[in-house]
């Protein structure tokens, strides 16, 4: 049967248009020739599917269907043909890399993607590890809150390209009339306006009930936890420059640098011990610092058995700005990959100095677990995944609500395998990576807070002692000079012997900094400069040495 009012091409010879052609468009790829013998003589297998026939039935493009839909069955039950690549077959589909044309990066051997890959900006919906219903119901929660956005807008919400991804959402939303077009900004169809409908206020309500998160597009549990793996602080290089850059201004002696050296070095856990008021916080802060100077990525959110988690947050992160410098801990800024320019980055990942997270007497067991709010209907990650690829400093260790020993216990696992176990409300559990340097700091005694089999399993033992009277001399001049108070070896005399040395009082590297902030009070009250005096020593120590 003849149908009329198809356009009929020339190309055809003047035959007839197949029925299942009705109400879609001749290919152009058939032009000039007849139907291939492949598709039956006059009719379109019905595998193909859609609308329209895809115009790479001529062997010059790609379907249609690979960009909106399913690839048909007729290509060969799932598997691409190297043709559609432009270069090789994925490495998924039994071959060796991912065609550029994919969106993909380089692949290792293992199909395991690497750091260019994971960062490489997704150039298709797929490429971006997400399920298509996730994306499009985020984006029509982006413009259901909003009220009206462009479709460029949208895309900078999402930190995901317009185009090969936010221009397929959108156009499935309204396609769907969730969204309406209404009006421009500019040429182009990122420039369109768009706003929810009726029908899309009412589904943007009910996404909006079942989550309320907003932002920028999660990155997949296995892209994250790859990411993490690839920086993680394991065997990363530490060179003693950056070591004494980074403990400038504190009173060290080489052993105990060159064992927190190594102990940095190693990535393993650290058990920083001792008596109170001997800078232990203070070693783990340049400690932490060392790890800061160098940059690694982390997403804003991570998808999870269709739960979103939020990672980062600007109180336990802060942003990098890469300079040039060595790469004792491996630079993963966007300069050192090669061919990848920064706008090329996929912006759903942050560049952040090396985080570190402190807790200290607030810790509980609940806090190392994942947060479900149960208004918004999101998860906010623990401690512990905030602080993968950095450290974990919980001080004051032992001074927790919770029994110490339920926390160590909560520790064997994650420490001896790299490997932490989380649950979701659902009570499904999720593995997520555990690579990050703790850091235990306590006063206590480690006999009363540890038994032998968690010991063995912390690597590195560090006890900070009471310094010399040497070690003090140089603390106490040290601090003087910080604050602008001129040194007076005199006074400093008059110190130790009357404070110290008669009443037989301990050493402790804190005391020298609360003394010299006590005498800068009295010059201040007094109207006097900052002076180090016999009599500004004794008023300061007075009211400092108070038996209590």
């Amino acid at each position: 049967m003849q149908r009329k009012g198809c356009g009929v091409p020339a190309s055809l010879g003047g035959g007839t248009v197949p029925a299942s052609l009705c109400g879609g468009a001749v290919p152009a790829s058939l032009c000039g020739g007849a139907v291939p013998a492949s598709l039956g003589g006059d009719a379109v297998p019905v595998s193909l599917g859609g609308d329209t026939v895809p115009a790479s039935l001529g062997g010059v493009t790609v379907p249609a269907s690979l960009g909106g839909g399913t690839v048909p069955a007729s290509l060969g039950g799932g598997t691409v043909p190297a043709s559609l690549g432009g270069d090789t077959v994925p490495a998924s589909l039994g071959g060796d890399t991912v065609p550029a044309s994919l969106g993909g990066g380089r692949v290792e051997d293992d199909g395991v993607k690497t750091e260019e890959a994971l960062l490489a900006r997704p150039k298709s919906i797929e490429h971006t590890g997400l399920r298509f219903s996730m994306l499009s119901d985020l984006a029509l929660k982006t413009v259901y809150v909003a009220g009206e956005l462009s479709g460029q807008e949208v895309a900078e919400a999402l930190r995901l390209p317009f185009g090969g991804v936010v221009d397929r959402l959108l156009s499935f939303l309204d396609h769907q009339n969730l969204l309406q077009v209404t009006g421009s900004v500019g040429f182009g169809e990122q420039a369109f306006c768009y706003s929810v409908s009726r029908k899309g206020t009412e589904q943007g309500r009910e996404l909006f009930q079942r989550c309320q998160y907003v932002g920028p597009a999660p990155v997949s549990l296995k892209d994250y936890s790859r990411m993490i793996r690839l920086q993680g602080v394991s065997g990363a290089h530490i060179g003693r420059q950056s070591l004494q850059q980074a403990f400038h201004g504190l009173v060290m002696n080489d052993a105990m640098l060159s064992r927190i050296g190594a102990a940095l070095h190693s990535g393993r856990s650290i058990f920083l011990y001792g008596p109170s008021g001997n800078g232990k916080t203070s070693i783990a802060r340049a400690m932490a610092r060392v790890m800061s100077q160098d940059g690694m990525y982390i997403p804003y959110a991570v998808e999870a058995v269709g739960q979103i988690i939020r990672v980062y947050d600007e109180f336990s992160h802060r942003r990098f700005e890469p300079q040039p410098r060595s790469r004792e801990l491996g630079d993963l800024s966007p300069q050192c990959f090669d061919g990848t320019e920064k706008a090329e980055v996929d912006e759903r990942w942050v560049l952040i100095e090396r985080p570190v997270v402190v807790v200290g007497g607030e810790l509980t067991l609940d806090s190392l677990d994942l947060i479900h709010n149960t208004i918004s209907n999101y998860y906010e990650a623990p401690h512990q995944m905030k602080a993968n690829g950095g450290m974990f400093l919980i001080d004051d260790f032992g001074r927790q609500a919770v029994n110490p020993r339920d926390l160590l216990n909560r520790w064997i696992v994650p420490l001896e395998t790299r490997v932490d176990f989380l649950s979701l409300h659902t009570g499904a559990k999720i593995e997520i990576p555990f690579e990050q340097q703790v850091v235990f700091a306590t006063n206590l005694d480690p006999a009363e807070l540890l038994d032998e089999a968690f010991l063995r399993r912390i690597r590195h033992k560090i006890k900070v002692d009471d310094p010399t009277p040497e070690e003090f001399a140089e603390v106490f001049r040290a601090v003087c000079a910080q604050h602008g108070v001129p040194y007076h070896q005199g006074a400093f005399q008059h110190l130790m012997e009357n404070w110290y040395i008669k009443p037989k009082r301990v050493l402790r590297c804190s005391q020298p900094r609360d003394i010299v902030e006590q005498i800068l009070d009295i010059c201040e009250f007094e109207g006097l400069p900052p002076q180090l005096t016999p009599e500004h020593v004794d008023r300061a120590c007075d009211a400092y040495f108070a038996d209590l």
